[in-house]
């Protein structure tokens, strides 16, 4: 009996240890708490978006603004909201251990340039105004087979170049910006995954949220879509929304290329 309750004994307790260490493995990751604030006023910010950047994920700020988002010590938050400039601030101990901590941004004067309304003259002939009518949409055509597309229409009067220009660009045109930095671009995967993520992206347009995530400029966003084959147009005027889901786009058929 000793000896059948010491093989017991011997083999409960490594199985407790190993259900002990899963229990600890599965843990829920930590939390961070915060109120986001008007530097002039102190009054909260309803609708401030906080993007995780390390982990690529988001919040949005209640009403009294406050937010709550994963995150582990060393990693970096991105708090943006129209008309007041982001900040980054860095997750640490003692926010940790101490829980709510508030988060001032600086609101920052806009300059809108004047915009110039130019009404459309009709003559009442359908021929001739509906030519007179502008069409601002573009359309994205895609070739079977080679996993690239172009934009016709109006709007994008070279589209057989944009062609042409498809079948035979050569992935290593994107190396600079794909090729050398896989671990941000990667990235891209994760924001379409998070739906709070991409509400923010639909309504931005200033691609700040997408250059601080991916960590490249710009100029660089700007040259993905263009070696992409989309046009000058699109590349001005979509929101950040679009600008994801066609450099994501773009991404999955650099890779099929590169391969």
């Amino acid at each position: 009996m000793i000896s059948l309750a010491n093989t017991m004994k011997k083999f409960f307790v490594p199985l407790f240890l190993l259900i002990g260490f899963l229990a600890f493995g599965q843990e829920e990751p930590a939390v961070v708490k915060g109120k986001v604030l008007n530097a002039a006023n102190d009054r909260p910010i309803e609708n401030a978006h906080v993007v995780n950047l390390n982990k690529v994920v988001g919040a949005v700020t209640s009403e009294e603004g406050d937010f709550k988002i994963a995150a582990q010590v060393n990693d970096t938050l991105y708090f943006s909201y129209l008309g007041f400039k982001p900040i980054r601030v860095r997750v640490t101990n003692d926010w940790l251990k101490f829980g709510t901590v508030k988060i001032k941004m600086t609101e920052m004067g806009i300059a809108l340039e004047e915009v110039v309304l130019r009404p459309i003259q009709l003559t009442g002939y359908l021929e001739i105004d509906a030519k007179n009518i502008p069409i601002y949409e573009n359309y994205r055509y895609s070739i079977s087979g080679l996993n690239q597309g172009y934009e016709g229409g109006e709007r994008s009067p070279n589209a057989l170049s944009r062609v042409l220009g498809a079948v035979f660009n050569p992935a290593d045109a994107l190396y600079n910006i794909f090729g050398k930095q896989p671990q941000q671009m990667k990235k891209l995967r994760e924001m379409k995954k998070d739906d709070e993520i991409r509400r923010l992206l639909q309504s931005k347009f200033d691609r700040q949220t997408l250059m601080a995530v991916l960590q490249i400029s710009r100029m660089d966003i700007d040259e993905v879509l263009r070696r992409c084959n989309y046009s000058k147009d699109f590349i001005g005027s979509a929101n950040d929304l679009q600008i994801l889901d066609a450099m994501s786009g773009c991404y999955e058929e650099y890779k099929v290329l590169n391969r």
